[in-house]
C-alpha cells in the first residue's frame, strides 16, 4: 500500500474540524458496538470557529437505554478525542431524506441541532 492514499466513505462526508478529517463512517461503527444501539449516524454541525464539528444521532435498541454521556464515554475509549461527538441526540428514528436515505449532509437541520 505505499504510495497510495485510501480515502473511505464519500469525499463531501468527511468532517473537517478545524483542519482534522474525520470519516463519519468510522465513529458510527463505535457507536454500533454499543450494546444499546440499534441504528448511528455521525454528521457535521457547523461551527464558528472550527468550521465542523461532529455530531452523532442514535436510535436505540428495544428495551435498551443508554445516556448521551455513556455513549460519548463509549466512543471517547475507542477513538482519538477529536473524533469524539460534542453532541449525541438519541431520537427515535433519524430522518430520511427524499430518497428514502439516510442523509448526514444537513441532518443538523432536520434535528434542529446547533452547536
Amino acid at each position: 500500500s505505499e504510495g497510495y492514499l485510501t480515502i473511505t466513505g464519500r469525499l463531501k462526508e468527511i468532517i473537517n474540524r478545524g483542519g482534522e478529517k474525520i470519516s463519519p463512517r468510522e465513529v458510527d461503527e463505535v457507536l454500533m458496538d454499543h450494546p444499546a444501539v440499534a441504528q448511528a449516524v455521525t454528521f457535521a454541525v457547523p461551527h464558528d470557529k472550527l468550521g465542523e464539528d461532529v455530531a452523532a444521532a442514535v436510535v436505540l435498541a428495544q428495551d435498551e437505554t443508554a445516556s448521551e454521556q455513556e455513549l460519548s464515554g463509549f466512543v471517547h475509549e475507542r477513538l482519538a478525542r477529536f473524533k469524539v461527538p460534542r453532541k449525541i441526540v438519541i431520537v427515535e428514528e433519524i430522518p430520511k431524506g427524499a430518497t428514502g436515505k439516510l442523509q448526514r449532509i444537513g441532518l443538523h437541520k432536520k434535528l434542529g441541532l446547533e452547536l
